[in-house]
């Protein structure tokens, strides 16, 4: 089977070599860059997502694609000693980064390394699993979404914060700023602009706003509903399990 890595086909196992590549390269710059490619908004849209969730104290709640734990923390301090934070990703370098990150900031929560594709937990367990920046990277999305509503207790919630298909008035502007700074950036900061280059690519091949809001219903997901940020340079998805 073949699919996308950015503007390239591949074969889906390709795919995931070459993901976990780009992870690996970036992983010891990737909070400085995500500041600097978002002039630092990116920490709004998690604290937005993270008032969306609902999450009350001890409540359960898996991170998936946690990185370099940004959620994962600010969900611990929402649920409390009493409630429970999972902090997961394929990514073993990424995974360094956010627990050395969460431990730093008195977080000392469990990690695991998994595929979201196939997700260790047991059926009914969390109260909200959430996912930013990390679905475009898989490589069987409805697999994906799948195991995270799998997981889902009846009643939690599947937070999606993604980049998704911006106003059409900034789209030239934006594919300027995707296509030429962006591995400009990657390559001053990071000395990887290739990398850059594909995360730019990656957004551009990811579902717009209505298509994943299809994905998650296909999954099993309810009343799933988008917020578009920032003109919908990035989207909020949340859908319901019941």
């Amino acid at each position: 089977m073949s699919t996308h890595f950015g503007f390239q086909t591949v074969e889906e196992e390709e795919k995931a070599r070459k993901v976990a590549g780009v992870f690996s390269s970036v992983a010891g710059k990737y909070d400085i860059m995500n500041d600097l490619m978002s002039m630092g908004l990116h920490r709004l849209w998690k604290k937005f997502a993270i008032t969306v969730s609902g999450v009350r104290p001890g409540q359960r709640v898996l991170d998936v694609a946690s990185g370099s734990g940004d959620l994962a923390g600010a969900f611990a301090e929402r649920v409390g000693s009493t409630g429970e934070v999972w902090a997961s990703d394929i990514n073993r370098d990424m995974l360094s980064v956010g627990r050395d990150r969460l431990i730093d900031a008195g977080h000392l929560l469990p990690v695991v390394q998994c595929d979201a594709e196939a997700l260790p937990f047991p059926s009914d367990y969390f109260d909200c699993v959430s996912v930013a920046f990390g679905l475009r990277n898989m490589t069987r999305k409805d697999r994906a979404l799948a195991e995270m509503q799998r997981v889902l207790r009846p009643g939690g919630c599947l937070l999606v914060l993604e980049f998704s298909k911006v106003w059409k008035p900034l789209e030239k502007p934006y594919d300027w700023y995707s296509f030429k700074a962006l591995p400009w950036m990657g390559e001053r900061i990071a000395g990887d602009a290739a990398s850059y280059r594909y995360l730019a690519e990656s957004i551009r091949m990811h579902p717009d706003q209505e298509a994943l809001r299809k994905l998650m219903e296909q999954a099993g997901l309810e009343d799933v509903e988008y917020f578009n940020l920032a003109a919908g340079v990035v989207a909020l998805h949340r859908g319901r399990k019941y």
